[in-house]
Order: structure tokens, then C-alpha cells, then sequence
């Protein structure tokens, strides 16, 4: 009793404290959720009944079942991003002069509905107003026509002046911005088009970025040499948004005064490449636009767009029409079809995606379905399994240039991304495809072993794996001027690293092998200090804790070690009052508030399955665990969940999975009958009935 009061008190003293960081209504909910505390039973509260799990996971089956795409067999869901999205859409619109005013109206009533009291625009559901995200859809909505005279443009503009102004906005705001001429090109950090010429032993070339930052920056970087400019809103003026004259504003880095440091360093060459970017090698740049343009070419093959997502495929129409290309050119019209693919629209509102997430979505729904009980040959899985061996790539992409020796395979995230397969996706693929037959003729071995010799190169040195590639860790690199979104690189992260060992423990790797060793050790070494672990793809600290419990189970290592029931111990006593778990993107500024939030269904489901990797199956927060759920089922089988509880970027994008809320929770409740029970997994029975 002592203990959870001392935990109360604590977790309230730290509520009192966000209140000066985020003056929002959700911390005073969460305030007196914390106040609404009761002190729970000591002994196991078992769920109601049995029927009661058992209903609760036969509508879930059913739900999921229902909005499966029939013809082709795949689940996909909504992905859900801020508003800046849908502010670039509309200026993207302008910037071609393809503007559809009924689209452009709907889009800027999504903005009005998004705007916050304070005026400003947030990176997610109950998160501050933040400076770029607001700049954005301020200037998107003066594009599509509101005066700077509206009330709810003065509350905006108050805002981004609080906030610093517009000169706090990050680097690839500073760069559009400057297209559509509202801000300095002296201003806008050195993005030199001459490292794609770098050659891959230096220490910096566009192959140790990420694969998200190669995409982003490489078309960037032709724009920026071209100095391309839009005329577009020439009437509009943002002058009103700095906070002092523009002429006096000083446009050059600030440097660590009298410090010898990396950051200074950096900062001097920034300098130079802007000196040189005023009379550059005209040969070298030609050669090195066109080195990139090429490139950036190449990559539209077997893409849905560049990359796969919208940041590549807008800078790659600002790339193309910095080129000269006109709005008919093959090449450009196919990135706008990307782009429009990715809307959502209802009656009255429109907003943007950033990407799509088929392949994500549809092996954790195979995943969730099967462990509920659907069995194995059940036709919604096989067509699903059929569909996931369509997208394994088979072409070599950007990976192979460290992998060199590795036979093309794995998954990718989207429809199409040939160039880019991930390690997250494959791992989650193979544990769903290893859960249904297929027909021989779809050589379902074959491609299990190609993709696990596949998984096994793309490990790290440390151990661990990245996301898209092996090794790209170099931090330093972190500190350049226009990485200042803060993942310029796709390093090993103990989330993605317990995925790939969840899916090696079923296919027999256990700890006496040294694959599993390494990685285990790096896991040791990435642990927080309070036993949890960093989610880099999922929020957060909940999610990377499950993952790596989950993979941790499934290669054998012993579960009672100390440092795995730390993790147990943290994930027990940061659950809420109500049973459930949740955390806001605001752990990712500051740990302070790792495991801080509102409960929700996804980040519940994860605890759950967290401590059921340890055989917790009858402790308390177990059964509240179960409680939660159960109780904020709807009636339709699914989850309510408002939260962003996914990670783009930490610190700076962020997402919300709309179907995280349903196959993931059903994942935990399915689990948990068959762990309680003791049932086989071989023996689950079907609770799926007639609609």
C-alpha cells in the first residue's frame, strides 16, 4: 500500500510539472484520472466469465474479417499523421497551378477543425502547438484564401510569435518556405547536390543517411542548387510572422563560442559549402544535378513514388520542375498520382497520409487472427499469405551496398517500395507466414529460408538491427545543419532487434548461437537504467519493452534473469489506475514521461503481450490488464483510440495506425486464453460465427 501511494504522489508531483511544458486539457484529465486512483486487490481478479473473453475475441475476429480487402486478400488501415501534410498539399497544389477548389476548401477546413485554442498546430492528439507545423498551415491557409485578418489567423499568428517565430522553423520548412519566396535562401543550411558524388569509402555519402533521409534530401539538393522559385503568393506576405525586422535578422548559424567541437566544426563547413554554393565548379554541379536527377529517376521504378512516401515524392516534383520538366512530363505526372493516392476525404474535410501500410497491417492481422483461434487454412488467411509472397523483393536495392553478398529478399512496408525492404516488416511477415499453409506451388519454404539469410545479413556489427540498412550508425553525422529533424540515420534499436529475434526463435536460433548471442548483448547494453527499453517505431518505451520481451522468450533466454525482471517490475508498476497502460509522444523530449498518458487499447495490448512473454499470466496487473480491455471493447469488435501511439521521426513526426487499436488488442486478449489455458497453438479453436 506505502509503495503505490509513493508512486501516486510521484507520478502527480510529475503532472504538476508538464503543466508549465503544456497547458492542454489532457494533462488535467490525466491529473484526475491519477486523482480517481483506487487502491486495487491484492489477489487475482479474474475476468467476469469465460464467455466473455470468448465474445470478446470472436467480434474481434469478426470485425477484422470483415474489412479485409476480399479481391486481393491484404488489411490495410488509415495512417494517420499532423496537419503539415495536408498544409504541403495545398501549396503543392498552388506550386503546379492544379489547384481543385473544392479539394483546396475541403483541405482547409481539415486545418480550421485541426487548429488549437492557443491558435497553433500540434505533431500529435494532445501535444503542444509546435512552430513549423504551424507556419505551415498558416501560410496554407492564406494560400487558399483566408485574410490574415481572421480571427483564427491572429490567434496563429500570436502563436508562431510566441514560439519563436518563424526564423525557429526547421530546416525543410526554411527550404519550402524559400521556394514560394517568404523566406532567405541565406537562411537555408548548405544542402551541397555534389555528395552524391561522394564515393561510398568516405565517411560521409548519401548511402550512411538513412534511407528515409536519401529520399528526402537527395531531390532536395537539386532544388536547392537550382535555387528554384515559385511565384506563387506573391500577394501574401509572413513578415508578420518574425519577431523583429526582417532586415536585421541574422541568417548565420549560431557556433559554441571559444569550444572546439564537432557541433563548430560542422557549423565552419556549412559556412563554406554556402560560400562555394555562390560560385560553385559549374562543371561539378552539372555533372552532380545530373548524377542526382538520375538517381532520383531510377528510384521511381517499382515505387509508390519516391520512397514510398510523401516527403521523397514532394521533393521530387520540386526536383523536377526546378529541372524544367513540365506538369505533363511522364515522370511528374506519375509522382502527383502517388501523392493523390494518399488522401483520405470525407464529405467535408480532406486530409494527406503519408504513406500506406498494407504489408504492416496485413501479417499482424494474420498474426492476431490465427492466435484467436482462425485456423491456419482458413481462406482470409491463406489469400493473405498469398498476397505477402507477392510483395517479397527480389531485386537488389540501396541495402546491397553494404550487404553485397546477400541474395535479394525481405518485405517491404507499403504497395510498392522495390528499393527498400525493412527488417521490422520482414521479421513480421515470416512470423505470419509461418503460421498458414500454402500451396507448394507458392515455394512458401524456399522463400522462408531466402528471407531468413536475408534477415541474418542485414544484423549489425553491434549486434542489433536497424530498420532499411546495416551499419548506418555513424552519429556525428547527426550534427549536420539540415539534419536538424533529428534521424538522419537508421541505426540498431532494441524494438526492431526483439522483433527479428521473435521471429529467429521460431525457426529454432536459441541463445547458445551466436547471432542471438550478440544480439542479446546489445539489448543488455541499450536497456534503460529502470529496466525498460526505447521504442523507436512505436511510443514508446511500452512498445520497445514488449518487443524485446517477446523476442527475448522466443530464443530461450532464461526469463528470470535480473535484467529482464526489471523490465517486468517497470511494465507492472507504470500501469494506470483504470487498468489499462498509455504513453504520449512527450516521452520521446524527455523520459520523465516515459509510460505517461491516458490508457489506450493499442499500448494496453502491448503490456499485456510484454508480461505474458514472461509467463505473468495470473498476476494483477494482468487481470486489469484484461479488465481494460475487455471493458472498452465496442459492440462491433473494435477500439476507440484518439492517441498517436507510432513514431516517423522521434521529436518530430509522429503517426497513429488505425488498425493498431484492433488487431493488436485482440493479439493480447487471444494470447492470454491460450497461455491461461493451456492450450496448443496448433489447437485453437474457431469463435467466428455467422454475421
Amino acid at each position: 500500500m506505502i509503495n503505490r501511494l509513493s508512486r501516486l504522489v510521484e507520478r502527480l508531483n510529475n503532472r504538476f510539472q508538464r503543466l508549465n511544458d503544456n497547458g492542454n486539457g489532457h494533462i488535467l484529465e490525466d491529473l484526475l484520472h491519477e486523482l480517481s486512483w483506487e487502491e486495487p486487490q491484492e489477489h487475482s481478479v479474474k475476468v467476469s466469465t469465460e464467455s466473455e473473453l470468448d465474445q470478446a475475441i470472436g467480434t474481434s475476429q469478426r470485425y477484422l474479417l470483415s474489412i479485409q480487402n476480399h479481391r486481393d486478400g491484404y488489411w490495410v488501415g488509415e495512417l494517420e499523421a499532423d496537419s503539415t501534410l495536408t498544409s504541403e498539399y495545398i501549396m503543392l497544389m498552388h506550386f503546379l497551378s492544379r489547384v481543385n477548389h473544392a479539394k483546396q476548401k475541403k483541405a482547409a477546413m481539415f486545418l480550421v477543425k485541426k487548429q488549437l485554442p492557443d491558435g497553433g498546430w500540434n505533431l500529435y492528439c494532445g501535444g503542444p502547438s509546435e512552430v513549423s507545423t504551424t507556419v505551415k498551415a498558416y501560410f496554407a491557409l492564406r494560400l487558399a484564401g483566408v485574410p490574415a485578418s481572421a480571427p483564427l489567423m491572429q490567434k496563429a499568428k500570436r502563436c508562431v510569435l510566441n514560439l519563436g517565430g518563424i526564423m525557429k522553423v526547421n530546416c525543410f520548412t526554411k527550404i519550402y518556405l524559400a521556394i514560394f519566396g517568404h523566406f532567405d535562401w541565406r537562411g537555408v543550411p548548405a544542402i551541397p547536390v555534389e555528395m552524391i558524388l561522394f564515393p561510398n569509402f568516405f565517411s560521409f555519402n548519401v548511402y550512411e543517411m538513412s534511407y528515409w533521409s536519401r529520399c528526402i534530401v537527395i531531390p532536395l539538393s537539386i532544388a536547392v542548387a537550382k535555387r528554384l522559385k515559385s511565384k506563387v503568393g506573391e500577394n501574401i506576405s509572413l513578415d508578420e510572422l518574425y519577431t523583429i525586422p526582417k532586415e536585421k535578422v541574422s541568417y548565420r548559424l549560431e557556433r559554441d563560442h571559444n569550444k572546439v567541437t564537432i557541433r563548430n566544426f560542422i557549423v565552419d563547413m556549412n559556412d563554406v559549402f554556402k560560400r562555394y554554393d555562390e560560385r560553385p565548379i559549374h562543371i561539378l554541379r552539372k555533372f552532380a544535378i545530373k548524377k542526382a536527377e538520375q538517381w532520383m529517376l531510377s528510384h521511381f521504378e517499382k515505387s509508390g513514388g519516391l520512397g514510398a512516401i510523401w516527403p521523397g515524392i514532394v521533393n521530387s516534383i520540386f526536383a523536377m520542375k526546378s529541372l524544367g520538366y513540365s506538369n505533363n512530363h511522364p515522370a511528374l505526372l506519375s509522382q502527383i498520382k502517388e501523392l493523390e493516392r494518399l488522401t483520405i476525404e470525407d464529405k467535408d474535410t480532406l486530409h494527406m497520409q503519408p504513406c500506406v501500410s498494407p504489408v504492416w497491417d496485413t501479417a499482424w492481422a494474420i498474426i492476431a487472427l490465427h492466435e484467436s483461434g482462425i485456423p491456419k487454412n482458413h481462406p482470409a488467411l491463406t489469400k493473405a499469405g498469398q498476397w505477402l509472397l507477392t510483395k517479397e523483393v527480389r531485386k537488389p536495392g540501396d541495402w546491397k551496398l553494404k550487404n553485397p553478398s546477400v541474395e535479394p529478399s525481405g518485405w517491404y512496408f507499403q504497395y510498392e517500395n522495390e528499393f527498400y525492404p525493412d527488417t521490422d516488416d520482414s521479421a513480421a511477415v515470416l512470423m505470419a507466414l509461418q503460421r498458414i499453409p500454402l500451396s507448394e506451388k507458392s515455394n512458401k519454404e524456399e522463400v522462408l529460408l531466402r528471407a531468413l539469410k536475408w534477415l541474418l545479413g542485414m544484423q549489425c556489427d553491434d549486434g542489433g538491427w536497424g530498420a532499411f540498412d546495416r551499419n548506418n550508425n555513424k552519429a556525428v553525422l547527426n550534427y549536420i545543419p539540415f539534419a536538424d529533424f533529428g534521424a538522419l540515420l537508421d541505426p540498431s534499436t532494441s524494438d526492431v532487434t526483439g522483433r527479428c529475434l521473435g521471429w529467429l526463435g521460431k525457426v529454432g536460433f536459441n541463445t547458445s548461437n551466436t547471432v542471438i548471442q550478440k544480439a542479446i548483448e546489445f539489448l543488455k547494453k541499450d536497456q534503460e537504467p529502470d529496466g525498460s527499453w526505447y521504442g523507436r517505431w512505436g511510443c514508446n518505451y511500452i512498445y520497445g519493452t514488449w518487443s524485446v520481451l517477446y523476442g527475448l522468450q522466443s530464443v530461450g533466454e532464461d526469463m528470470g534473469k535480473e535484467y529482464i525482471q526489471k523490465a517486468v517490475h517497470w511494465l507492472k508498476n507504470v500501469q494506470n489506475s483504470d487498468g489499462g497502460w498509455g504513453e504520449r509522444c512527450k516521452s520521446y523530449e524527455n523520459p520523465r514521461f516515459k509510460a505517461m498518458g491516458s490508457s489506450t487499447a493499442s499500448q494496453t495490448a502491448w503490456a499485456i503481450m510484454g508480461l505474458l512473454a514472461v509467463n505473468e499470466i495470473d498476476c494483477p496487473a494482468m487481470e486489469r490488464g484484461i479488465k481494460y480491455l475487455l471493458k472498452t471493447q465496442n459492440q462491433d469488435g473494435t477500439w476507440d483510440e484518439d492517441e498517436f501511439t507510432a513514431t516517423g521521426f522521434p521529436r518530430f513526426f509522429y503517426l497513429k495506425y488505425h488498425l493498431y487499436r484492433n488487431y493488436f488488442p485482440l493479439f493480447a486478449l487471444a494470447s492470454y486464453r491460450r497461455l491461461r489455458c493451456q492450450i496448443p497453438e496448433s489447437c485453437n479453436t474457431l469463435l467466428v460465427g455467422s454475421k
